[in-house]
């Protein structure tokens, strides 16, 4: 084994049993041998060797180039070992941390998402083909963290409480007018033209989701109500009385969180509310994982809290209530995971076998990071004036409770 991969994972394992079989056949042995026992073989000096200078982008590259298997365990058992580890790694989990330094000097760079930029970096991933995304998705195509009340819900279950709990937190009234950033396949903004008959506008600024939410449209017959528009946040007018935004602001990038929420504020009358949904840090500034920057996620970031709330509150937007999902974004990619496998010979003929181990390892990759490492989720209530709102948050549980009943009874209930 190439030396300096050996003496990096014999200081950093100490605890779990996992073994390596390396590019000549050798065998070896790492950890206290406690837990699900993982094996992986090594298939090239190159792979040791990549894996040795920068593990955090070599360790899925080489295994998206088949130059890592597994004998036992998986992926998700491997990086369970791995973060473990790293809270009690010394100068191993140090080492890995200065690659992270030195990409953190970079960041800004990185997350420059001028409008034709951001175009471009969206479409490498979704305006990939949607039967991709029919193999893991929900049927309402919710790309997103599902919110689980109950422990026991499905899939399908978990992601209608999550639109129940962002409708009901944006305190909606029938007629208002909506705005959906970041609109996906349109799933939330035709809920929301349903149960409230509002008047919304999605937006994104991918082709194919664009066209998907066109024809969801059309079919549910509220074209008149639910309008999905190719264009970039920059680029809108309003007013708008709610907005809402999820999934998206992971993609907006550190240089333009002020401009992004002084737009907001600007679409917004003076008794607006917003709600952002985005991924986040429980702790401080970071910089994105080289494997999902380079393949997955171009220009994309997850911030922390400290990273968001300056630029709100210059905005001149008062935060009315922030709620930290912990572990829902776990489960919801334990489902993903869990059904992109199941399907995973048709992943293979859409793309290839590389593109379906490159899913494989960043759909596990992300349930892992939100297992054991830093990722949650932040819901940020946000409001321009501080009576916009009522005084309790009483207010949510009611919604979520008539949007859940048969039928949905909101509407009704309302007037």
């Amino acid at each position: 084994m190439n030396p300096l991969l050996h003496k990096f994972v014999s200081r950093l394992i100490k605890t779990g049993k996992l073994t390596i079989t390396d590019a000549e056949g050798a065998v070896h042995h790492f950890g206290d041998g406690s837990g699900q026992p993982v094996h992986i073989v090594v298939h090239s000096k190159h792979a040791e060797r990549a894996i040795a200078l920068d593990p955090m982008l070599a360790v899925p590259e080489m295994y998206m180039e088949e130059q890592i298997d597994f004998l036992e365990g998986d992926i998700l058992a491997l990086l369970k070992i791995a973060y473990q580890n790293f809270g009690h790694g010394g100068r191993e989990a140090f080492a890995v941390r200065i690659g992270e330094g030195i990409r953190y000097l970079f960041r800004r760079l990185h997350q420059f998402n001028p409008a034709g930029r951001s175009k471009r970096n969206v479409a490498r991933h979704y305006d990939l083909s949607g039967e991709l995304y029919k193999l893991f998705l929900d049927e309402d195509m919710q790309y997103s963290c599902a919110y689980f009340p109950r422990s026991d819900m499905t899939l399908e279950e978990a992601q209608r409480a999550k639109k129940h709990h962002i409708m009901a937190k944006l305190d909606l009234k029938p007629g208002q007018k909506v705005l959906d950033i970041g609109s996906g396949w349109g799933g939330l903004g035709l809920e929301i033209a349903r149960q409230f008959d509002a008047e919304v506008l999605g937006v994104t600024l991918s082709e194919e989701q664009h066209a998907v939410a066109q024809k969801r449209a059309q079919e549910a017959q509220l074209s008149d109500k639910a309008r999905f528009e190719i264009v970039d946040y920059r680029a809108l007018t309003g007013p708008f009385d709610r907005i809402v935004s999820v999934g998206m602001f992971e993609h907006v990038g550190i240089n333009h969180y002020r401009t992004f929420f002084d737009k907001c504020a600007r679409l917004m009358p003076d008794d607006g509310v917003m709600l952002l949904h985005t991924i986040g840090r429980s702790t401080g500034p970071s910089v994105t994982n080289a494997f999902i920057r380079k393949y997955i996620f171009p220009g994309g970031y997850i911030p922390s809290l400290s990273e968001i709330l300056p630029a709100i509150e210059k905005s001149g937007l008062i935060v009315t209530d922030i709620e930290v999902l912990r572990l829902h974004y776990a489960e919801t990619l334990k489902h993903w995971r869990e059904r992109f496998a199941a399907n995973r010979e048709k992943a293979v003929e859409i793309y290839d076998e590389r593109f379906a181990r490159m899913w494989e390892f960043y759909l596990t990759g992300s349930e892992a990071s939100f297992r054991w490492q830093e990722m949650v989720n932040f819901q940020i209530q946000l409001a321009k004036r501080r009576d916009a709102l009522p005084l309790t948050r009483d207010y949510i549980a009611e919604v979520e409770r008539q949007l859940a009943s048969p039928g949905g009874v909101f509407k009704a209930a309302a007037e």
